[in-house]
């Protein structure tokens, strides 16, 4: 059981997390750019998914440090908060790695969003033919234990 400081110290970082969360969001997705009497607005589903991907997992990081810090976990709690905090870390890196590859494959930008069973692979792209649909699920396939039926490649503009 936590201790009612521990509580309170980690309900403000979630809530300073959500609050920075928030700016960003709005900070990130209402770039105006100014040509002459004209404004547009751009929106950036990559620069946004990143953003959210990374408070999301930060804020499961914190409070797998506050389990692994509380003098109050067990044992065997602190045991999980640390084999979680290693998949999820593990996860990141693999998620990053794929990202990286598919962008040396020549795309402009891609996302990696998995689960335990599927995998989507969200490519900025124009047009995508099957073949290179087809390049970029072998890729996943070839780094990942995920089967074909499993990945799925999604391109957007």
């Amino acid at each position: 059981m936590l201790k009612k400081r521990t509580k309170i110290i980690i309900l403000v970082a979630m809530v300073v997390l959500l609050g920075v969360t928030g700016y960003l969001n709005i900070a990130l997705n209402n770039r105006v750019v100014d040509a002459g009497a004209n404004t547009i607005t751009s929106y950036n589903y990559f620069d946004s998914y990143r953003t959210d991907r990374a408070l999301e997992r930060e804020e499961m990081i914190a409070e797998y440090d506050a389990i692994l810090a509380s003098a109050d976990s067990s044992e065997e709690a602190k045991l999980n908060a640390e084999n979680a905090k290693q998949a999820l870390i593990e996860k990141m890196e693999a998620d990053l790695a794929l990202e990286y590859s598919i962008k040396a494959l020549g795309y402009a930008d891609a996302v990696v969003t998995t689960s335990t069973n599927y995998i989507n692979v969200i490519v900025k792209s124009g047009e995508m033919t099957v073949t290179q649909a087809n390049q970029i699920q072998k890729l996943v396939y070839d780094s990942t234990d995920y089967n074909y039926n499993q990945i799925k490649v999604i391109p957007v503009e």
